[in-house]
């Protein structure tokens, strides 16, 4: 297997993103958008599709020996290097107009998540973090500059996203998500990646959800740790395969978990 420089790496992930960029802003509140209805009944678009084709494409030519695992086109998460690709996370708002949507792109070595990139074209923002090289914004293409989680130290202090009521719910967790609320200084469902990169940020202290695959969790992991916080899933597990994420600020990540871990 051909050594790379995590750095090599993730200015390949970059460049992706702006591939990617292109692709789905130019389908995005199209007219002739093509939406159908996948086996476990997500929307899926033809942006979605498309997206992970002009990535893996991509990646053919720049990291021949390495395998993707995708949404649209499947793979294998396993041994060695893995590049892990949520073409449109957020399908549901890219159909409906919403912006908060984007391209999440990953490195997995050996089932630990080295790189993420999160891009979203709509929000004019991309957000990016490597084991080792920090976490980084860019906004509207203007210089980028160092992600930072708050210092927040309690929970009753805390600004927290829980994302989705209904992955909760279906989870048996509502007792739970409830406790969680009422322990928090406020709370919202702000959704989809744009809630873990406001932890990343410092504009929130905890963002936490249900029903999530491997491609979800990969990119956001790093961007969160590099930027001086904690990432597991809300049972402390920091699998890929735990199918929920808890990102905070560090801080208050026990005190989080302590409600929320089974």
């Amino acid at each position: 297997m051909t050594a790379y420089s995590l750095a090599d790496d993730l200015a390949v992930a970059l460049s992706l993103a702006a591939e990617a960029d292109l692709v789905s802003l130019d389908r995005y509140r199209a007219a002739d958008l093509d939406v159908s209805l996948k086996a476990d009944r997500t929307h899926v678009t033809d942006a979605d599709t498309r997206v992970e084709k002009v990535i893996r494409e991509q990646l053919d030519a720049a990291r021949p020996g390495d395998t993707v695992f995708g949404e649209e086109y499947g793979g294998t998460l396993g041994a060695g290097r893995v590049w892990v690709i949520d073409p449109i996370d957020g399908t549901a708002n890219f159909l409906r107009g919403v912006p908060i949507w984007g391209t999440l792109i990953a490195l997995v070595v050996d089932g630990e998540p080295q790189l993420g990139v999160v891009s979203s074209p709509a929000l004019g923002r991309r957000w990016w973090g490597a084991t080792g090289h920090g976490a980084f914004v860019q906004q509207h293409g203007e210089e980028p500059r160092a992600l930072h989680v708050s210092d927040v130290a309690t929970l009753g202090e805390a600004n927290i996203s829980y994302n989705s009521f209904v992955g909760w719910d279906d989870e048996g967790r509502l007792e739970q998500l409830t406790a969680l609320n009422r322990a928090a200084w406020r709370t919202r469902a702000i959704g989809d990646i744009w809630s873990y990169m406001l932890v990343a940020e410092g504009a929130l202290d905890m963002a936490g959800e249900y029903d999530l695959k491997p491609w979800d969790l990969a990119p956001i992991a790093p961007i969160v740790r590099e930027a001086g916080g904690r990432f597991s899933s809300l049972d402390g597990d920091d699998s890929l395969e735990t199918g929920s994420a808890l990102a905070t600020n560090g801080h208050i990540h026990d005190e989080v978990l302590a409600i929320t871990a089974r």
